[in-house]
């Protein structure tokens, strides 16, 4: 009858008998300092950690290496919504509804660029518009009103 075994003894229990110091390491040199353990986790994965590199990209994808985080004042990144007329064109009824004087459009915290052709006659209320945008929708018969008055050149 053999007898199954429910607690496995550690190896540092079962390997502390006579010429046995290294506990399965090599020589005795090896694992004396923690040095020679190389770190924990992803310690070692630098510029020159190449073993690590694919099992780093799987794991963290490309976010893992190179510079992330912030950036200096100067450089803060234009967050204005921007909306072509084309796309109210495409969705009127998502936009605005429609009255007797035409559709009436609050898009209050867009900018409208003048990309595309109006056909409805379009009362918007923007926070900005383009000089192109402008001349197409008042050439339909439409309105623009801005919350700015500064009305840019180019278009962004």
């Amino acid at each position: 009858m053999s007898i199954k075994r429910t607690h496995k003894r550690k190896k540092v229990s079962r390997m502390h008998g006579r010429n046995m110091g290294t506990h399965g390491w090599g020589s005795r040199k090896k694992h004396k300092k923690s040095g020679h353990r190389g770190g924990t986790g992803m310690a070692g994965t630098g510029k020159r950690g190449d073993s690590k590199i694919t099992l780093v990209t799987k794991l963290y994808g490309n976010t893992y290496f190179g510079k992330q985080g912030i950036t200096s004042r100067k450089t803060k990144r234009d967050t204005r919504q921007r909306i072509n007329i084309e796309q109210i064109e495409k969705n009127l009824e998502k936009y605005g509804k429609k009255t007797s004087k035409g559709w009436e459009i609050n898009l209050e915290k867009y900018k409208i660029l003048g990309k595309g052709e109006v056909n409805e006659k379009l009362i918007i209320k923007a926070l900005e518009a383009s000089k192109s945008a402008i001349e197409k929708v008042k050439k339909a018969g439409g309105e623009i009103f801005l919350k700015k008055e500064k009305i840019k050149d180019e278009e962004e």
